[in-house]
């Protein structure tokens, strides 16, 4: 990945992806994401980071880029294997369920990510218009209703909930996107370059298209 010194003289896309899981040497999301890293699109650059699939780390690796680089817009990435489409997830829930142990060899069960904070939040980002986008390359996209209760959920409310409550951070949009899984990990699977595209119209459509799903509020409770 290549290392920005200079200063930021442009307003920032914070894009993340996660580190390998499961025995796999290589995790989609971060693929994608990490040639993304240095690129400009619509005047914004893009920094990418790596978070950690684990319970207690990638949230708060999240948080400390959010606090340094102040992003105008975050997309974070996380690899769904099974699916065939990249997932415009819509609502983020306040809840951890895990089936199996993250990275760590955590598994909690049946908790709260965020205790006392709202049942959920809606992305906001312009999920009508992402799927627009890319439908018009030919782009497998669909939108989810679920992020699932493992580390990409945590990581999705773990967002929201900062971006809600967090006054400087409040005019940042943010949202979620799953991945399916590279070709050399099985079927289905999307080819590298077709997801990098994937994302880079994600974020054009995220930076010049309004919201564009009637909501009945930020939260739900």
């Amino acid at each position: 990945m290549v290392l920005l010194s200079e200063p930021l003289s442009q307003p920032v896309v914070l894009l993340t992806g996660f580190d390998p899981f499961a025995g796999d040497r290589r995790n989609a999301s971060w693929a994608a994401a990490s040639i993304l890293h240095g690129r400009v699109i619509n005047g914004h650059r893009v920094i990418a980071r790596q978070l950690p699939t684990t319970f207690s780390g990638a949230a708060p690796a999240l948080m400390e880029a959010l606090d340094r680089f102040r992003p105008a817009l975050v997309l974070c990435v996380g690899q769904a294997a099974g699916r065939a489409a990249i997932g415009v997830e819509r609502v983020a829930v306040n809840w951890v369920d895990a089936r199996i142990a993250d990275n760590a060899g955590d598994q909690p069960a049946d908790c709260a990510v965020i205790a006392g904070a709202p049942t959920a939040y809606f992305c906001t980002v312009p999920v009508k218009a992402i799927v627009a986008a890319l439908c018009a390359d030919a782009i497998p996209v669909d939108v989810s209703m679920s992020a699932g209760t493992f580390v990409c959920n945590h990581v999705f409310f773990a967002l929201m909930h900062r971006l809600a409550t967090n006054p400087p951070q409040r005019g940042a949009r943010g949202g979620f996107l799953h991945v399916p899984s590279l070709p050399e990990q099985g079927q289905p699977a999307l080819a590298l370059e077709r997801t990098v595209a994937g994302l880079k119209l994600a974020i054009a459509a995220c930076l010049t298209q309004g919201d564009d799903i009637r909501r009945p509020g930020g939260t739900l409770h």
